[in-house]
């Protein structure tokens, strides 16, 4: 509730083009805990007023509590990142119901998403592989088929990197994850995916302006409190 409330008042600063929606993968990249890796972020998203929301170890139903209850109110931004699923995983393979489950629940992000953004793209992330258990891996892979079926092309845009990241077996590259919890990307395996969003963000937005409009990034509220 904490970093509920932090993202809530930086929903309200500034002016935000770009809004980055997911769990640690996505708030890693530009939390002020993680410097180099926010300098990546600022190295790649300057002059795009890019804001990030993501929280870490939310699952599905976490990120859509945070949208109904409103972070994405009055933002209207007009391309939305959305990466979102690998909690619900987690490290071990899921059957299909549950495969259908978590399908359904990155769905219902989007459906939020429209309604409170209605002009905005989405480009939908596929969940990333991860290789703390290989066995997860075709169970990444059916529920990004099913994320693939749910995007128009338009309104929402499917982007995959996996074949960036990994091999055909889904085991990563070297250097794209990071070593300890073989789960978060490096920044190697972040500019990846910088460089599949870029053009994208040029399409929709044009090249990226000299000033950035974005709010400051945050990091872990509670930080500060643990230290008293």
């Amino acid at each position: 509730m904490t970093a509920h409330a932090q993202l809530l008042k930086k929903a309200k600063q500034g002016r935000i083009d770009v809004y980055f929606e997911g769990d640690s993968i996505v708030r890693r990249w530009g939390a002020l805990d993680y410097p180099e890796l926010l300098a990546n972020w600022q190295a790649n998203f300057f002059g795009w007023n890019a804001a990030n929301f993501g929280w870490g170890a939310d699952r599905t139903e976490n990120i859509l509590w945070r949208l109904e209850n409103g972070e994405l109110d009055g933002v209207n931004p007009k391309i939305i990142v959305l990466l979102a699923g690998t909690n619900n995983i987690g490290t071990q393979p899921r059957d299909e119901r549950t495969i259908a489950e978590i399908a359904r629940g990155i769905k219902a992000i989007i459906d939020v998403c429209q309604q409170k953004a209605s002009n905005a793209t989405i480009i939908l992330t596929a969940i990333l592989p991860r290789n703390d258990n290989m066995a997860v891996m075709p169970t990444i892979n059916r529920i990004n088929e099913k994320l693939a079926e749910v995007a128009d092309g338009r309104r929402v845009r499917f982007l995959t990197i996996n074949d960036r990241l990994a091999d055909s077996e889904g085991e990563a590259l070297v250097g794209v994850l990071d070593e300890r919890d073989k789960l978060h990307p490096t920044i190697k395996g972040y500019q990846i995916w910088a460089d599949a969003l870029k053009p994208i963000f040029q399409e929709l937005l044009g090249p990226p302006g000299a000033t950035d409009l974005a709010p400051p990034p945050t990091g872990d509220p509670s930080a500060a409190r643990r230290l008293q």
